[in-house]
């Protein structure tokens, strides 16, 4: 029986944070649920939070623009790298467009988009190019991946008639598998320009641009995942991303707007290969499960590990979106329940105490203060210890 990991991140993570977080979990996870397939759940780039007036609000607000779009787009190629069906994944989450009124006989948006990437071949200039590189064969598999993904599939569903955002989230998608194909089989990867060079061939081929998405899509899927909160927030601060701010913010936001991450999980669980899921999940990315779990019947779900998250607070505090105070968990929430915490985390919670027939409590000690303590279980062996026995 196949089982697949799919890993939440909580709050406060960007790009770079969330690449280096995976890889912990993953090496973790080799030990404690050896030949279980890893997938990451990445909310923090299209679902944080963004300042979206530039931060009018704050006093003496010193907006950074240099280099945003340079950073932004090397950070979406990171992420790209690790999952290429990223952006197709975030484009499922849209609304679909209105039917066509009355009888008509034009194809439908999603047919067309649909119909345009399953028989898309790449052309002479752009195969030469490949070619040249290694690459030919490995854009091969990737296309016949793409061609056959779930991804692509929920995607054309909310393509419009003009279909540019979605073929260029293809194409993207699609580079960036070849290029995963190709390092894992030893291929030194093209530059930037050699990378953009390749892009600009796919993306005139599939008549869209090769940039980010941008437009009406872009607070959804481009820059402000990679800069939410960007800012100088005084004159005496240095430009860094402010972490509490930007931390606060994302659970500000998801209380307020939540489903979007939810929907995020459940399209992960239903994609993941095999017959069950366990969901690892830290801080906000915890109380995003259970409030997906306490709503929705998953059977997917075998169970449910949570690391460092507020999610029994939040009920305690009449918070928790998904369950009133004092009402009782719903009859298909899951009974298998891990909560891993550490008295130090000021920002973990006990859950048994809450919830005494569904969670059990493990105590760590990280042996750091808060608010290191907080992204400190990923090295901690208890945790992976406390995660080998519970799915054992």
């Amino acid at each position: 029986m196949t089982h697949s990991v799919v890993f939440v991140h909580g709050t406060g993570v960007r790009a770079d944070s969330y690449l280096k977080t995976l890889e912990a979990v993953e090496r973790g996870l080799r030990t404690a649920a050896p030949g279980a397939g890893v997938h990451g759940c990445f909310w923090g780039e299209a679902m944080g939070a963004d300042l979206t007036l530039g931060g009018a609000s704050i006093p003496d607000h010193l907006p950074r623009e240099a280099d945003r779009a340079e950073r932004a787009e090397v950070a979406a190629w990171a992420v790209l790298h690790r999952d290429p069906w990223h952006e197709l994944r975030l484009l499922a989450l849209r609304t679909p467009p209105e039917p066509a009124r009355g009888f008509s006989r034009a194809e439908p948006p999603s047919a067309v988009f649909e119909r345009r990437i399953t028989g898309y071949r790449p052309g002479p200039e752009l195969a030469a190019a490949l070619r040249g590189r290694g690459l030919e064969e490995h854009f091969g598999a990737a296309l016949d991946e793409l061609r056959h993904s779930p991804e692509l599939r929920d995607a054309a569903a909310t393509a419009d008639r003009d279909g540019d955002e979605h073929r260029r989230a293809a194409a993207r998608g699609l580079l960036a598998a070849t290029l995963a194909r190709a390092r894992r089989a030893g291929l030194d990867v093209p530059d930037g320009t050699a990378r953009d060079h390749l892009m600009a061939l796919l993306a005139s081929e599939l008549e869209t641009d090769s940039r980010s998405l941008t437009g009406a899509a872009k607070k959804f899927l481009a820059a402000p995942f990679l800069h939410a909160l960007t800012w100088q927030g005084r004159r005496t601060r240095d430009g860094r991303n402010d972490p509490a701010l930007q931390a606060a913010g994302d659970i500000l936001r998801y209380q307020a707007r939540g489903q979007g991450v939810r929907d995020l999980i459940r399209q992960h669980v239903d994609h993941a290969p095999g017959d069950s899921v366990t969901l690892v999940a830290h801080s906000l990315g915890g109380v995003a499960c259970v409030d997906l779990l306490m709503r929705e019947r998953l059977p997917k779900v075998d169970r449910l590990i949570t690391v460092g998250s507020q999610a029994p607070f939040f009920h305690e505090l009449g918070a928790l979106v998904s369950l009133a105070p004092g009402e009782p968990p719903t009859a298909h929430f899951t009974r298998r329940w891990l909560n891993v915490y550490d008295p130090r985390d000021l920002l973990s919670f006990r859950a048994a105490t809450v919830f005494p027939d569904h969670a059990h409590d493990v105590r760590v000690d990280n042996g750091q203060p808060f608010p290191l303590s907080h992204s400190a279980y990923w090295s901690n062996p208890q945790v992976w210890e406390a995660v080998r026995t519970w799915l054992a």
